[in-house]
């Protein structure tokens, strides 16, 4: 059993499309769960819908679904050469449920119809894909993951009920591979114990491909990009990137944890419980190596990482009184940050004031310092970035950060981090 995701990238073109079924029929002997997520820019333009929705432009949002509608009927008729496919009634019941969705008065938080509108991405992808591997001989069941993952009610960022969602493995996704070889499923998504669709963060998928792996006992899990593999720097921020052939789980997850968009912070841990490697591989060329990530791999060869978060706000927190930041207070305020939802990037806190970087979303900074204010002074600044290099060497900083002001900056043996302007 081995477990492949297959990003938007992947999905942007007919092409594409069409080389994704390439690469499956590299791999005839293996049984494959393959995870999918939303064409291109989907998400992005269902986020859209999401918005208008529930700022009560209605007509804007209806509009905005009828675009997509349309493209992806058009991707399905240029696939399949026809609109006499079952698979295009399956595509109309998405979007049936989509408009009904956007008749409603938006009554419950903005979360909840977030995800009930933005999960539709990967539904048409995988449908679309599933009917055209099917026609042209690639043999598959399409699977509704919302049938299997079981999640809690934290709209767009749910946790799965791993007891559940294991025994609905064993008894939904198992018993299939007794007939066919393939299975294909959506990344992002889950469903409640009320069947209420959730989402499993942004970019979720590799975390939904990474659970799938883990339940399934697999060999192992791929993910699919428009890249070599892993590289030590965005190479479209940084010039002069190097390919990175093995790295461990560990220094992984310290990457993701910094910022590093090329995997999901979630997605290492299931595999690292039960030790199963996981590879990035180009699917522009699948025959180039790729990046091994794994236990056992040797961090002494490493070449300096390094990670940049664009659009960061540094917010200062003042005692009213001018008493100390001591550690009663610094609970209050980590309280209130959970409470808001809202991730801290880097911390540091001095005699009379606390500081920490965060991501830049404006809603809930907005409810973060009407939080805040009670207790505390607020300042902050925005436009900034944050600087994470692992593993840095002498002149390599100077050369990074030439001409930037630091705001703040931390270091360890290994890891240096600076807010710039």
């Amino acid at each position: 059993m081995k477990v492949f995701k297959f990003g938007g990238a992947s999905l942007e073109t007919i092409e594409r499309i069409q080389q994704v079924g390439k690469i499956i029929q590299a791999y005839p002997e293996d049984k494959l769960l393959i995870v999918i997520s939303a064409m291109g820019k989907t998400t992005n333009e269902l986020e859209n819908v999401a918005k208008n929705f529930y700022m009560r432009k209605r007509e804007i949002a209806s509009q905005l679904l009828y675009n997509i509608e349309q493209h992806h009927l058009q991707v399905a008729e240029n696939l399949l050469g026809t609109k006499e496919h079952p698979l295009f009634t399956q595509l109309q019941q998405f979007f049936t449920e989509a408009e009904w969705t956007l008749g409603e008065k938006p009554l419950r938080n903005y979360d909840y119809y977030y995800d009930q509108l933005v999960g539709l991405g990967e539904l048409l992808s995988t449908a679309i894909v599933s009917a055209y591997f099917n026609q042209v001989g690639i043999t598959n069941v399409w699977l509704d993951v919302r049938d299997v993952f079981r999640t809690d009610d934290n709209f767009r960022d749910a946790n799965i009920d791993w007891e559940v969602t294991q025994r609905q493995v064993n008894e939904k996704v198992l018993p299939v591979f007794n007939a066919v070889d393939i299975v294909i499923a959506q990344g992002f998504i889950g469903s409640t114990d009320q069947n209420e669709s959730v989402t499993l963060g942004r970019e979720g998928s590799d975390y939904s491909a990474a659970v799938f792996a883990n339940l399934l006992n697999a060999e192992s899990q791929t993910i699919w990009k428009d890249v070599e593999g892993l590289k030590n720097a965005d190479p479209k921020l940084f010039p002069n990137t190097v390919n990175i052939p093995e790295i461990g789980f560990n220094e992984v997850i310290e990457m993701a944890y910094y910022g590093a968009q090329v995997i999901h912070p979630k997605t290492i841990k299931p595999l690292q419980n039960k030790q199963i490697p996981l590879y990035v591989k180009c699917f522009l060329d699948k025959d180039l190596p790729g990046t091994v990530i794994k236990g056992d791999a040797d961090g002494r060869k490493l070449p300096p990482l390094i990670i940049l978060k664009k659009n960061q706000v540094l917010i200062t927190i003042t005692s009213r009184a001018y008493d100390f930041i001591t550690e009663d207070k610094i609970s209050d305020i980590y309280e209130i940050f959970h409470d808001k939802k809202v991730k801290i990037n880097l911390t540091q806190n001095a005699a009379i004031s606390f500081s920490c970087c965060i991501d830049n979303n404006p809603e809930k900074i907005e409810l973060l310092i009407k939080a805040l204010h009670g207790g505390f002074k607020i300042s902050y600044n925005e436009g900034l970035e944050l600087l994470t290099v692992r593993h840095f060497k002498n002149g390599l900083l100077e050369e990074l950060t030439k001409g930037r002001k630091i705001l703040l900056e931390q270091r360890s043996d290994s890891t240096v981090q600076l807010i710039m302007k």
